[in-house]
């Protein structure tokens, strides 16, 4: 069972016009929600940073939090699953012919749930590796965005290198994974570049930021190089599906030797109290 545009239906009946704007030009924003023991995961920042989006490329937001609320426990309620991944879009909506500029429209919202199964810590514990590239997407990286082409080659670059992530570089600044942000230990303080438009800033990214600081971790937003990256003690990618991952080899280097660090084991730890207190 999907959400869209008001009705819920079985996804195989669900369709869209050809003439949707997010169909024809990716001219839409999304959001990914963990839902832990029936719960949804820290909703209101995801709304918040939904609507941001929705600001920053002028789509007005069809629902207020109330009703985004109510349709999200409305689907939930089609799964048995305790711990699902819901997946909200929201297009510009449906225009009457093919043009670059657009005109007020009614926003087309989707929504779906998937089961949400984390890898376990004694699976992250053995630890993954990514690849480096030069970060080529554009300049709006804070807007999460359904036109997802780059991130697409660089997961496709990653699946062939049997790699977990790319890791991007500008500059020779290391700005986020293709598909997560990027965190890196050195000399018992954690790094993380600074939110701004080359990166998304991740609910998940701040949930570590606060297990960090729970664990009297010292947190630096700076900016770090790829040398940086390189010599770090630990090297973690967080997102709302990975949760918090530890990278122990970066173009066939071993990081930390290939063992995983006590900082990820403790902040780890800390993060899982958080998704059901």
């Amino acid at each position: 069972m999907v959400f869209l545009n008001g009705e819920f239906i079985p996804k195989d009946q669900a369709s869209i016009s050809v003439m949707d704007r997010g169909f024809l030009f990716g001219d839409g924003v999304y959001e990914v929600i963990p839902v832990y023991n029936n719960q949804i995961f820290r909703l209101d920042e995801h709304l918040e940073r939904l609507q941001n989006s929705l600001d920053s490329t002028h789509i007005t937001n069809p629902y207020k939090k109330d009703q985004w609320q109510k349709i999200l426990l409305e689907l939930l309620k089609h799964s048995a699953e305790k711990n699902q991944s819901l997946y909200l879009q929201v297009t510009r909506g449906v225009d009457s012919i093919r043009k670059h500029s657009f005109d007020e429209l009614t926003a087309t919202v989707f929504i779906e749930s998937n089961p949400l199964i984390p890898r376990t810590k004694t699976e992250l514990e053995k630890g993954y590796c990514a690849i480096t590239q030069p970060d080529f997407r554009w300049e709006r990286c804070d807007i999460k965005a359904t036109s997802l082409l780059a991130n697409i080659m660089y997961s496709q670059q990653a699946k062939q290198h049997q790699a977990e992530e790319v890791i991007l570089h500008r500059d020779d600044q290391i700005t986020e994974g293709a598909t997560s942000n990027v965190f890196i230990i050195k000399d018992n303080t954690l790094f993380t570049h600074p939110t701004g438009k080359h990166i998304l800033s991740g609910i998940t990214r701040d949930l570590v930021l606060e297990s960090a600081n729970a664990c009297s971790i010292q947190v630096n937003q700076t900016a770090f190089s790829i040398t940086d990256l390189m010599a770090a003690d630990e090297v973690w990618i967080s997102s709302s599906t990975r949760e918090i991952m530890p990278i122990t080899k970066i173009d066939n280097q071993l990081i930390n030797k290939g063992q995983i660090g006590e900082h990820w084991s403790q902040v780890y730890d800390h993060y899982q109290q958080l998704k059901y207190a």
